[in-house]
């Protein structure tokens, strides 16, 4: 592709990024704390277009050539440096597939995928396997207490329920289809990015959400239970909560538990 080419993929890249990291939109693909980062990578890439630009309108005959428009490079010359017009008579084109580099960034531009839900959630083990074993402070007070999903998750296998026994607790997630196709809770952890996105699962007894699509985010209130699956993926044992009262929420705007 030539310069001007270059420079117009490098624009829309940059203003795709500096677009989604300065909404919402940046949270579905990396954690919070990369913000800044994102900002900085955008503006870099909106920079280096627009001075991409500029110099490639600079160095055109006419535009910043001697007086007269006198251009050293013109057809007939015989010594033309391949900058001007060509000296065969015949414009040299680059491979048009090379625009189809454009796509990917309008596609981030245009386009807002969802946050990893379900189906990412079904390929992937649950991550509590890769948790350590702790020591478990006492839940903060309060009735219902509002705890993520990985902190119930340990407390229940780890700790074998002493810290949540005789509480009830909050959780938020998304419905995910379990072994059996029964709905379990889960959430999506993320080390760095979206494709390192591992999922936290929850199955649910007792008042368990019904006729709810997958994705369909709930905000459950219930109770530890000594109930444990298997997760069909890695083989991990998945705790359960004893549901005693859900309702269905929108999306929240960090989708992915910290």
């Amino acid at each position: 592709m030539n310069r001007q080419a270059q420079a117009v993929v490098l624009l829309l890249l940059g203003g795709s990024v500096l677009k989604a990291s300065l909404t919402d939109v940046y949270l579905r693909y990396v954690k919070e704390g990369l913000r800044p980062f994102l900002i900085a990578a955008g503006a870099v890439l909106v920079v280096a277009a627009v001075m991409t630009l500029l110099h490639d309108l600079l160095r055109r005959p006419g535009v910043a050539g001697g007086a007269g428009g006198h251009d050293d490079g013109q057809v007939g010359g015989g010594d033309g440096d391949g900058d001007g017009p060509a000296d065969d008579g015949h414009g040299h084109h680059e491979p048009r597939v090379g625009w189809l580099l454009i796509l990917p960034a309008l596609g981030l531009l245009l386009l807002s995928p969802p946050a990893l839900g379900s189906y990412a959630a079904g390929q992937s083990g649950t991550v509590l396997a890769n948790q350590e074993v702790e020591i478990y402070p006492p839940l903060p007070a309060g009735d219902p207490v509002q705890i993520g999903l990985l902190d119930y998750a340990g407390r229940a296998i780890f700790d074998e329920g002493d810290t949540l026994r005789d509480r009830r607790v909050q959780l938020t997630g998304f419905i995910a289809p379990g072994a059996n196709g029964e709905p379990i809770l889960a959430r999506m952890m993320l080390s760095c990015c979206a494709a390192d996105g591992r999922p936290i699962k929850l199955g649910m007894s007792g008042d368990v959400p019904a006729g709810l699509p997958p994705d369909s985010w709930v905000e459950v209130i219930g109770r530890y239970t000594t109930q444990v699956g298997k997760d069909p993926v890695n083989e991990v044992e998945i705790p359960y909560v004893q549901v005693e009262s859900w309702q269905r929420i929108d999306p929240p705007k960090q989708p992915y538990e910290q």
